[in-house]
């Protein structure tokens, strides 16, 4: 893969360069040398010196059982961790705050009972991912760190001047990765939590090209075609597709998500997706992370035929 040979005195500086000119290739992780560092690019770019390096796709490994989630300065643990076990998290550098899952994600808004274990007593922080800012309370809001990597992989498909539309957008992960890193002209959030939707609001706030909608995706209805819709929704995202459909360009790509078992992955998201739209064409499956033994969500990228 092409990457920029750069100082490691220089690195910071380099890079800033690059994910400004939005030539840096996202998702990847530099190499480090002992004098060097190389950048993986995505495309050419003048007045550096590229080279040809073996990189690796970053991936985020999902975690289940007692493993823990960490949201800004917030560790969750599952319910099976002991206090003392817990208690020892707070000794990382960048925690303020442990919460223990009670029970599983639950309601309208997939949400989830926190109960505080140590730490400052609140349930709200700052989360940063790649080069962005959100606020949320993380009881109260659907979050998931651990789709990082793919809001990468999709905003690298975005092309300049598309325009996006995210259903159950949440307090606004995709559209701000879309916003700072690609070309979009216009990028649609729908979210039906009004807890999240005001979230989402102030978080994107310096980003004009935002529109954010507070309402049932199902009664989603705009006069503008979209190039690309995302569904990331893993239960139930296929009672939405009519309106995806209805709203999507000639040849726009649709992002569908949903869950299922390693033996599944084949065939349980495109019977979910036939069960709303007659024809399409399937683009990639992709395998987004593993939220249980040998359990996956997944992501069907396809267009309409």
């Amino acid at each position: 893969m092409k990457c920029v040979k750069v100082l490691k005195k220089d690195a910071e500086k380099v890079k800033k360069q690059l994910l400004e000119k939005g030539a840096f290739a996202l998702g990847y992780g530099p190499l480090v040398g002992r004098e060097y560092i190389y950048f993986p690019v995505n495309k050419d770019v003048k007045g550096y010196t590229l080279v040809e390096k073996d990189v690796l796709l970053k991936e985020r490994k999902e975690k289940y059982s007692g493993a823990y989630d960490q949201i800004g300065d917030i560790i969750i643990v599952g319910e099976d961790v002991k206090t003392s076990e817990a208690k020892k998290l707070l000794q990382k550098v960048d925690v303020k705050v442990v919460l223990r899952r009670k029970g599983l994600y639950h309601g309208e808004f997939r949400t989830q009972d926190l109960e505080w274990i140590i730490g400052e007593k609140r349930k709200e922080t700052v989360h940063k991912e790649s080069g962005v800012q959100m606020k949320l309370d993380v009881e109260q809001c659907y979050f998931t760190p651990r789709l990082g990597t793919e809001r990468l992989r999709i905003v690298q498909m975005i092309r300049p001047y598309e325009k996006v539309l995210v259903f159950f957008s949440g307090v606004g992960p995709y559209p701000l990765i879309f916003a700072k890193y690609s070309k979009a002209s216009l990028i649609v959030g729908v979210e039906k939590n009004p807890i999240a939707h005001q979230y989402a609001v102030q978080n994107c706030m310096k980003y004009p090209q935002i529109h954010l909608y507070n309402i049932d995706a199902k009664d989603f209805s705009s006069s503008e075609k979209f190039d690309r819709i995302l569904m990331p929704l893993p239960k139930s995202a296929e009672e939405f597709l009519p309106v995806a459909v209805k709203h999507l360009k000639k040849n726009g790509m649709i992002h569908f998500y949903t869950f299922a078992a390693a033996e599944e992955i084949e065939k349980k998201p495109l019977d979910l997706i036939r069960t709303k739209v007659l024809s399409f064409k399937v683009l990639s499956v992709v395998k987004c992370g593993q939220y249980a033994p040998k359990k996956f969500r997944v992501c069907v990228d396809f267009t309409l035929e």
